[in-house]
């Protein structure tokens, strides 16, 4: 039967596609919850038949996540924007939406739930991306008080859209593009962060995390 049902929001994307194939791997049954379950279809292959599936919800219309995330005994928040461009904010997205996906996990009996944040996630941050992030991790905790934190930085990998978008300007440039020479990157690469979050999931079902 394996080890159960883990439900993935916003799960349709490049870590979305990681993660589906690390829990597939190990025998999980996995529900991609995305806002348009049809851009979940190419990652029903990763998969044996009937092994992934799709639902739709909206993490800003939290009624819409009981019936998607109902059943499943883990669930893992992906959600997240780099900018607050077509209409949606920081807040809504990372701290009001997180504690909605949070809240929904709770209600649903889920045993586990992994929120992935990133570094930058700090209440004094002097940007508003950092400072939603924080807000998202305590209203997190606050509605699923033994979720796991995930603070991911820079994510890399076949199609991710930072580094190729970099390669791209390289192939198209006579000369190498310097943005943000003092910045700092420490990317991670995407299968190793889905391998992660593969590990603390099955270590909190296991009851050593969280104590």
């Amino acid at each position: 039967s394996g080890p159960g049902l883990v439900a993935i929001v916003g799960g349709a994307g490049f870590i979305g596609s990681a993660l589906t194939e690390a829990f597939a791997a190990a025998g999980w049954r996995v529900r991609i919850v995305c806002r348009n379950p049809a851009h979940a279809m190419h990652l029903k292959p990763l998969g044996d038949l009937g092994q992934i599936g799709a639902a739709r919800a909206d993490i800003r219309s939290p009624r819409t996540l009981l019936p998607a995330l109902a059943g499943a005994d883990a669930a893992i928040n992906l959600v997240g924007i780099l900018d607050e461009k077509g209409g949606q904010g920081f807040s809504e997205i990372h701290a009001r939406g997180a504690e909605a996906v949070a809240r929904a996990a709770a209600h649903v009996s889920a045993r586990a739930l992994i929120h992935l944040s990133a570094i930058g996630a700090d209440p004094n941050s002097p940007s508003a991306y950092g400072k939603s992030k924080a807000a998202g991790e305590s209203a997190v905790r606050s509605a699923f008080p033994n979720a796991a934190i995930v603070r991911s930085s820079l994510v890399f990998g076949p199609e991710d859209s930072f580094t190729n978008r970099f390669a791209g300007l390289l192939a198209a440039s006579p000369a190498v593009p310097v943005i943000a020479p003092d910045t700092r990157f420490q990317p991670v690469f995407v299968v190793d962060l889905a391998n992660a979050i593969l590990a603390i999931t099955q270590r909190l079902l296991a009851g050593e995390l969280g104590r």
